[in-house]
């Protein structure tokens, strides 16, 4: 090869190498662009656990995408208070929030469905129905509706059934008890006599403390021991039988989220997912400790009775067949969760109940 023939053809290639070069960035920033949005939580920074999530969220996304794609997240109040957070997104305000679906049930009760409702699945089952029971597609449909899309994120497990002042020994002790519970459980629980009582977080102490009201529900252990319950109503019930398995929702900006890359869809999917997993084996990790303090410090815990579970579970369907009657899509996503309600206690109750069972009394009689 002569001389001049090298240069030329070195020439050429250096001049192909720095037009690749000058393509791949482009082409990079178009499939990894800068994105940043904001995030509403329902919730305060106090509470570490379900607040936390939308900052584990914030941190996949941001470590995942080199800083590329964020979001940051805002507590209740500091955008818009903590129940107008779902609004909040739909309207374009903030282009995502991280809430609880059930908090909206009073638009339709169908938003409910994706959280959690009485005597429905436990954590285990609503997340395999979400994950594999094709749970996040049926309840996007409505989503969409709404202007939203959504995605598990976060768990708390079964919760406790709240402080009581007095002890629950009967249906009739029920009668005309002012609760501090919301959502299914109070439209539930109004057919056995109980007042429901619609309160913030911060209120719920004094009105116990005052004789306000007689009884409250939260959250369970680690979250409901910040609050100093015990205090005031030292009866400390179980289980939350209206949230068996709470499912947290990322809900996005329907519009905003299918401007996404594919990538970043993949991504977001990925991120809340995990998310979603680390915010029940948080709860599981720092509930018992708490709940070991709580009965250190005079809490004194209590099972609903048989006959009391029993009267909630038939009034629960007295509402269920109500609003299936009235209500296509509440029934569709519905009859979805009851089928596999049917299947998940089936089976739990045969290699899990048994294993779980054995341990439990061991531990009972001190030798764990």
């Amino acid at each position: 090869m002569d001389r001049r023939s090298f240069i030329r053809k070195a020439g050429l290639t250096s001049v192909g190498a720095v037009a690749a070069t000058t393509l791949a960035a482009p082409a990079i920033a178009q499939s990894n662009p800068k994105i940043t949005w904001r995030l509403a939580s329902s919730f305060p920074k106090s509470l570490d656990t379900i607040y936390g999530a939308a900052e584990v969220l914030a941190k996949y996304l941001s470590e995942a995408t080199d800083g590329n794609f964020t979001i940051q997240p805002f507590a209740a109040g500091e955008i818009v208070p903590g129940l107008q957070a779902a609004d909040a997104t739909a309207a374009g305000t903030v282009e995502a929030c991280h809430t609880v679906a059930y908090y909206y049930w009073g638009k339709d009760p169908t938003w409910a469905l994706g959280a959690a409702v009485p005597f429905s699945l436990n954590a285990r089952g609503m997340n395999a129905w979400h994950y594999q029971g094709g749970g996040i597609a049926l309840f996007n449909e409505f989503l969409g509706s709404q202007g939203l899309f959504g995605l598990p994120g976060g768990n708390t497990g079964v919760q406790m059934g709240g402080w009581f002042r007095k002890e629950i020994n009967s249906v009739a002790d029920l009668k005309g008890l002012k609760f501090r519970v919301g959502g299914f459980a109070g439209k539930v629980l109004e057919k056995l006599g109980v007042v429901p009582q619609q309160l913030a977080g911060g209120d719920i102490y004094p009105a116990l403390e005052k004789g306000t009201i007689d009884a409250a529900e939260w959250v369970g252990p680690y979250d409901d021991e910040k609050l100093g319950f015990y205090k005031v109503a030292p009866y400390y019930y179980y289980p939350g039988w209206w949230e068996g398995g709470p499912t947290v929702h990322f809900l996005f900006n329907k519009a905003k989220y299918e401007e996404l890359p594919q990538a970043y869809k993949a991504l977001l999917s990925s991120a809340c997912q995990a998310t979603d997993a680390n915010m029940l084996q948080m709860y599981d990790y720092v509930n018992p400790p708490a709940m070991k303090r709580l009965v250190a410090n005079g809490a004194q815990l209590r099972p609903f009775n048989a006959e009391v579970l029993e009267a909630c579970f038939n009034a629960a369907n007295e509402v269920y067949a109500d609003m299936e009657a009235s209500n296509p899509q509440f029934k569709k996503i519905w009859d979805s969760i009851k089928a596999f309600r049917k299947e998940h206690y089936l089976w739990a109750q045969i290699a899990e109940y048994n294993y779980d069972t054995f341990l439990m009394i061991q531990q009972r009689n001190g030798k764990l």
